[in-house]
């Protein structure tokens, strides 16, 4: 912690606008999300106010700056994105909305796509995130790009606020991503390489891209092809039919043929009743829905035609979604500040402070007896649906501890937490536990004593949700406390954008 802060008697300040939050019932908060994507690379600027809830400040409105333009994201090589280029068109966008970004409180650049998989992605997000200080950086793999283009449409939303089962399907320009919703929750998820980029071309028709799953399709729909080769329109909409056809095949999910299944990059959605109503996100929507008349040299435009085509003879009705091509453009972070109190527990010292760490929520059943494998299951699955399985970086565990805290208990706790973390205990990251009720000291302690595990952070009295990331400041020699901000991706709810699209 900053000495002026502690000084202050362990106060929380903006490191910009140097205002304590424990004096203010609102705040107000400038924010930008950046988006780079396989295909393109686009910005929001938001005002947030936020009003103080007992000790969390939520968001209670939310305005439009400005939307930049869409760049079609540029790249310098096969394996590179030009930073430069990018920069620029960044700039221009900040310039645009008449925002420095000395200017900017909160924010978040997200790299989704096959840009995710590009060799320098983590630099530019390195890069974004030196320059800010106060950016949340992801990089988004299938499973956290799926989920957050179900919250960004407005799909989990919708299905809670009208008690259906929705499936959103957010085509991008390398992969499609499908996710069942229901009861307000997302209860399957897929995606599979499918997208309006796989094969691009210039204004002759002469093809200047194909990835794998290019050459894939031009097999199946036996359109010869390679680069530098013209693509008729007709051949275009005949690979354009395959890929849809194939699409469907996923969204009806259980069983389908090989070819269909070797594409997915999740499991495929299992087999059960189809949705009631489906929206359609990402870049293909803006011609789906016929707001966008730019043409990007790409599938676009034709996989929109065909997608139209079927799903008018498909039995769930097609709504528009509440954002289409920026449904995965996280509008901003809001900060929040808790404190932990005095029953904490954290090994050795010197973890702290710590800084972005994304928060999972498993669902753990706090039974009499906790059952330690169905923990650890819990855990994993929570890893794998926000792409954080792989164990590069440390992740926060966020419990609701209930009943007695028996040795029993908290050993078939602990076990089970220590079995699914093992990705990111293997790769030399602490254990981060954030209880809600006053046992963190116990839990912690337990993890440490008796299971061996070497770094333990383990801290209590503080509400997150999943897709929140936190700070953890180091600890206030006057109180033994420690103080966190919590940066919760904030999504646009249902009722503020496009009204209901009805098939004709």
């Amino acid at each position: 912690m900053a000495d002026d802060e502690e000084e202050q008697g362990g106060r929380i300040f903006f490191s910009n606008i140097g205002r304590s939050m424990e004096l203010e019932d609102e705040i107000m908060l400038t924010s930008v999300g950046i988006d780079i994507g396989s295909s393109t690379s686009h910005l929001a600027f938001s005002r947030i106010v936020l009003e103080r809830l007992d000790t969390r400040y939520m968001v209670v409105e939310r305005t439009l700056l400005h939307q930049s333009d869409v760049l079609l994201t540029p790249y310098s090589g096969n394996d590179e994105i030009d930073a430069e280029a990018l920069g620029a068109f960044i700039t221009q966008q900040y310039a645009a909305a008449n925002l420095k970004p000395e200017a900017i409180d909160t924010g978040a650049l997200i790299l989704t796509g096959v840009a995710v998989r590009r060799k320098n992605a983590r630099a530019i997000g390195d890069i974004f995130s030196a320059q800010t200080g106060k950016f949340v950086v992801v990089s988004a793999g299938d499973g956290l790009e799926t989920t957050l283009a179900a919250f960004g449409s407005g799909a989990v939303t919708r299905s809670a606020q009208q008690n259906i089962r929705v499936l959103n399907v957010d085509i991008g320009g390398g992969t499609s991503k499908l996710a069942l919703c229901e009861g307000g929750a997302i209860r399957h998820i897929s995606a599979i390489d499918i997208g309006a980029r796989v094969i691009a071309f210039d204004e002759a028709r002469r093809v200047t891209r194909i990835e794998e799953a290019g050459h894939h399709f031009a097999g199946r729909a036996q359109v010869p092809i390679a680069l530098g080769t013209v693509l008729t329109q007709a051949d275009a909409r005949r690979i354009a039919d395959t890929m849809v056809d194939c699409l469907f095949e996923a969204m009806q999910g259980g069983t389908m043929p090989p070819q269909t299944a070797a594409l997915h990059r999740l499991p495929p959605l299992p087999a059960g009743p189809l949705a009631d109503v489906v929206t359609i996100s990402g870049g293909v929507s803006e011609f789906l829905y016929a707001e966008q008349q730019q043409s990007f040299s790409d599938l676009g435009p034709l996989l929109a035609e065909a997608l139209r085509a079927k799903l008018a003879r498909w039995p769930p009705r097609l709504e528009v979604p509440q954002q289409g091509i920026r449904a995965t453009v996280v509008g901003a972070s809001q900060y929040t500040v808790q404190v932990s109190g005095s029953t904490i527990y954290v090994e050795p010292l010197g973890l702290l402070p710590i800084r972005n760490v994304p928060v999972i929520k498993p669902p753990i059943a706090f039974e009499e007896d906790i059952d330690a494998g169905a923990v650890a299951e819990a855990v994993r699955d929570a890893l794998s649906r926000l792409d954080l399985i792989d164990g590069e970086s440390p992740v926060a565990i966020c419990y609701e501890w209930q009943g007695s805290a028996s040795y029993r208990r908290l050993d078939d706790f602990c076990r089970g937490i220590i079995e699914g973390f093992a990705p990111i205990l293997a790769h030399g990251h602490p254990l981060i536990l954030v209880g809600e009720g006053d046992i963190g000291g116990l839990v912690g302690m337990h993890c440490r004593e008796d299971a061996g595990v070497a770094k333990v952070v383990s801290i209590d009295g503080i509400k997150l949700d999943e897709f929140d990331f936190i700070d953890i400041g180091a600890m206030l020699e006057t109180s033994g406390a420690v103080p966190v901000v919590i940066k919760s991706l904030v999504f646009p709810s249902l009722g503020l954008g496009h009204e209901a699209f009805e098939k004709q």
